[in-house]
């Protein structure tokens, strides 16, 4: 019998630096006992298996995670073998392919994904990305229209084309087949395609809802493999190499932020190992840029690599992260990722602008309506589209709701962006939004959506947002879940690299987080633009160096250089491998006073 779960309240902690209730995540502590005791792992990894659900029969699997074993068929994806047949049929009988991707790092990569594979194959299709300022997001009749007259024969979309019904209408009765590989929400009729592979779909049984695009597409690809080996097309050529793609896929699905469980935590697993070996050119130039010394983790993909790919299409040309992940020339490839860290410094510079303006219009709503209603709704002309979606997140996390910031253009067509918490799928809210006629059009995840909308139309959206969200609160301090704890003493290599194994971490599978209860500062500075670094130390005379970020909170910052000599700290650890160290190093999120 499996007792019941323990909740714990950290430390007393009803009110952080951060403003934060301190709770430990709640864990089956007979199951977390049974996994010490029969793998001999520490109680704390034991712990954070048990609160993942994790039973002791698959401990050993689950902390060596193999793609092949947990590979699905891909058939099981609703119109995934017809549309492998189509493909197959295109690539024996040299019919043009075009690939119709976006600008985010799910678009680049599920773009790169296919191009690649086909290239393999000797085959270059064409590439079409539209350009977020002019031509907004997925499939129109007019960039159809350059592909068909260009000769294509089949137009394979990736990462877009689920909601846009006109255009592959349109290629439709061109006769041209459009094959869509996507993973956003369906609205209540599907498209008139040639075949459609999208596990969001209302009749896809393949439980693979969570896959990113890029997923899907690496999915298509192992369907359309099979498919060519089954009519023989491999009797003269060497198979594509599937398992290289996978860094691609890794780099995407991590950067979608969906959830690292089952097939994506394999993906991405396997993928990391793939990217580590820097065979990709357009990657290794970017982790050269961004001077990574050791293996890329999940988290530097969401960081480090994400932020600038992602530049590239929002700030800059559509498809200069797709062309810098399909490069093979070592100068072109530096070339390009050169220029989406500029365009990433420019973007931050972008972002920061835009946040200041957005959380002065919310200083004004809070004055007028005496507080924040259940939901963010900001709409300006000054908004640059281009960085509407970070600023989105950052007020989410800051103010606790799901939050929507709209640009608007001269003509007062806006272009928004979604974020959301876990307690509200915005994706499902947009599609009904839309359907409700409040909406031009939109659509997206469980966590983040994008909307077109006008002027004209805020109003009915806000009261549309009102009576779905009207009852629900937001108020008090939020919680921060907390996994375990440790001291400096214990918080060594060998328990990081331990802990590293039930990753990769993102999200559905959040690196732990741990407190260093009652620890002593040694050491605390200002370094850098707004940074600190410190040291603390614990009785046993074990010490653990530290950083607290600029992004991080300032009241946690100040608190750990007011003097305060001992304090409840809390974070993560990370790997310290600067000029081949071997070592550990605290990231200080949050902090609490005795």
């Amino acid at each position: 019998m499996i007792s019941a779960p323990v909740v714990e309240t950290l430390l007393g902690v009803e009110q952080s630096a951060a403003g934060r209730r301190w709770v430990m995540r709640p864990y089956d502590e007979r199951l977390a006992l049974t996994i010490a005791q029969r793998h001999g792992l520490p109680d704390a990894v034991s712990r954070i298996l048990s609160q993942r659900g994790i039973t002791t029969e698959i401990v050993s699997d689950y902390l060596n995670p193999n793609l092949v074993e947990i590979m699905p068929d891909p058939f099981v994806l609703a119109d995934l073998e017809k549309a492998a047949g189509r493909l197959a049929d295109a690539i024996i009988h040299d019919e043009k392919i075009a690939v119709f991707g976006d600008y985010d790092v799910d678009g680049a990569t599920s773009a790169a994904c296919l191009i690649r594979f086909l290239r393999q194959l000797g085959i270059t299709p064409e590439l079409y990305v539209p350009n977020r300022m002019t031509e907004g997001y997925g499939p129109s009749v007019p960039a159809f229209k350059t592909l068909i007259d260009e000769g294509a024969g089949v137009i394979v979309t990736v990462d877009c084309g689920t909601m846009a019904h006109e255009a592959l209408a349109f290629a439709k009765e061109q006769s041209v087949d459009v094959i869509v590989a996507d993973h956003h929400q369906t609205g209540t009729s599907l498209p008139d395609c040639f075949a459609l592979v999208n596990p969001r779909r209302g009749d896809d049984l393949s439980g693979l809802g969570n896959l990113a695009a890029v997923g899907v597409t690496f999915m298509l690809l192992v369907g359309l493999r099979r498919e060519l080996r089954n009519r023989g097309y491999f009797s003269l050529k060497e198979e594509p190499n599937l398992m290289a793609l996978t860094d691609l896929v890794a780099l995407g699905t991590v950067c979608d932020v969906v959830p690292l469980e089952g097939l994506n935590r394999a993906l991405v697993s396997q993928g990391l190992r793939v990217m580590a070996r820097r065979e990709n050119t357009g990657i290794k130039a970017m982790i050269d840029l961004c001077k990574l010394e050791s293996a890329p983790e999940a988290s530097d993909c969401g960081f480090k690599l994400g932020p600038r790919i992602n530049a590239g299409g929002r700030v800059g040309e559509s498809d200069l992260g797709t062309r810098l992940l399909i490069a093979d020339n070592p100068d072109e490839a530096a070339g390009l990722a050169l220029r989406m860290d500029e365009l990433n410094t420019h973007r931050r510079s972008l972002g920061d602008e835009n946040l200041s303006l957005a959380e002065r219009m919310i200083e004004d709503i809070i004055s007028h309506r005496n507080g924040l209603p259940p939901y963010i709704l900001l709409s300006h002309r000054e908004f640059h589209a281009g960085v509407i979606g970070i600023v989105a997140g950052r007020l989410k996390d800051k103010y606790n709701r799901p939050t929507f910031v709209i640009a608007l253009d001269a003509d007062g067509t806006g272009k928004g962006s979604a974020r959301s918490i876990k307690s509200v799928d915005i994706g499902r809210m947009v599609s009904g939004a839309v359907q409700a006629d409040v909406l031009q059009a939109g659509g997206g995840h469980a966590m983040a959506a994008g909307v077109t909308t006008h002027i004209d139309q805020l109003a009915d959206f806000e009261n549309y947002l009102s009576k779905q969200l009207g009852d629900m609160s937001f108020s008090g301090p939020r919680e921060m879940m907390f996994d375990c704890a440790v001291s400096p003493s214990g918080a060594v290599r060998e328990f990081h690299d331990l802990l590293s194994r039930i990753g990769p971490f993102g999200a559905g599978n959040p690196e732990p987080r741990m407190v260093l209860p009652a620890v002593h500062v040694l050491h605390a500075e200002i370094v850098g633009a707004g940074h600190v670094r410190c040291r603390f130390g614990d009785d046993q005379g074990g010490k653990l160096s530290a950083m607290a970020f600029a992004s991080v909170d300032e009241p946690v910052r100040n608190m750990i250089l007011s003097g305060a000599r001992v304090l409840h700290v809390a974070g993560t650890l990370k790997a310290d491998n600067w000029r081949g160290r071997n070592g550990v190093q605290f990231m200080v999120q949050d902090v609490a006073s005795i």
